[in-house]
């Protein structure tokens, strides 16, 4: 593990405070790794025989729901919002706190492909944005590749500098891609369809596209509390090699009853996840899912870089 040195300015001070922020580290490429990630040798039998026991991510796929009481995450938004970040949300929390579980978590960065396990290189995030809030507006997908060692500013930087990039241009990477493949008669794209998943499969499918692929990705994430309706369960993609799925619905109130006997309002966001369970097993996800919800209920923990980088097994 590699760390790389920041410099916070001190508010009414000229010293600056030297925050180490840990980097994973880079390995050597070994035969049967991919481009997008080094394959896992290291998994026990049956993890490695479920992979073709149950063949697609659909078929492999676990679901669940809970929600979260936001009274501190919103007031850490507003925190955030006070501080500069005009676009703060929700989303970029939940977002800077999946990166922080994975730093600790590695095998939630895991992925399926050719049958094998594979720990990313990278953690990728893909979310879907509208262009203009208004149903005629068209929907893209946006893709950030944030490090390990990441803040809750950081991503914040990171995805209002991606998405703006979209919104100021005419179009995207990802639109003009699927533009030229529109043009295909419907044989010739289901032909390069199943072209592009046989390359993907042995790890031959060109580096632009899995960087371009919303479907190659550690998490895609949506939220549905634009739209005033609960979270729905999305379903994982057969193509590519996403693993979850988060997807968070609009806020709930609920009168509870406090210790004293009295009622408080509160108020609370649901979440759904689908999950890949040939990455890990049950147990894993449930502690990765548990430390979430952790960091959700105490998002101050995200203003600093996590103390050190745990890397995947070989």
């Amino acid at each position: 593990m590699q760390n790389e040195t920041l410099e916070l300015p001190i508010e009414n001070n000229t010293v600056t405070e030297t925050v180490e922020r840990p980097k994973i580290k880079k390995r050597r490429r070994r035969l049967g790794d991919r481009g997008d990630g080094r394959r896992v040798r290291g998994v026990s039998p049956m993890t490695r025989v479920a992979c073709y026991i149950m063949e697609d991510r659909t078929g492999a796929s676990n679901r669940i729901r809970d929600c979260i009481e936001v009274t501190a995450l919103e007031k850490y938004v507003r925190e955030k919002r006070a501080e500069g970040m005009k676009n703060f949300t929700m989303m970029h929390a939940i977002i800077a706190a999946y990166v922080r579980v994975i730093s600790q978590m590695p095998a939630l960065n895991r992925f399926i492909a050719g049958h094998n396990i594979f720990s990313r290189n990278n953690i990728e995030v893909a979310l879907t944005i509208k262009k203009e809030m208004s149903l005629e507006s068209p929907d893209t997908v946006v893709k950030i590749f944030p490090e390990h060692g990441m803040t809750a500013s950081d991503v914040y930087e990171l995805m209002q500098k991606e998405i703006d990039g979209y919104r100021n241009a005419p179009g995207g990477n990802f639109d003009d891609t699927v533009k030229v493949l529109n043009y295909f008669p419907g044989f010739l794209m289901l032909w390069a369809v199943r072209l592009l998943r046989g390359l993907d499969y042995i790890g031959l499918l060109p580096k632009f596209l899995t960087k371009l692929s919303p479907f190659h990705c550690s998490m895609f994430i949506t939220s549905m509390g634009s739209l005033g309706i609960p979270p729905i369960y999305h379903h994982l993609y057969d193509f590519g090699n996403c693993p979850v799925f988060i997807a968070f619905g609009a806020k709930e109130r609920k009168y509870e009853l406090n210790a004293k006997g009295e009622v408080e309002k509160k108020e609370y966001v649901g979440y759904t996840v689908m999950m890949d369970e040939r990455i890990c097993d049950g147990f894993y996800y449930a502690a990765a899912l548990k430390r979430l919800r952790r960091l959700l209920r105490d998002p101050w923990q995200l203003d600093v870089p996590p103390e050190e980088i745990v890397e995947d097994i070989d």
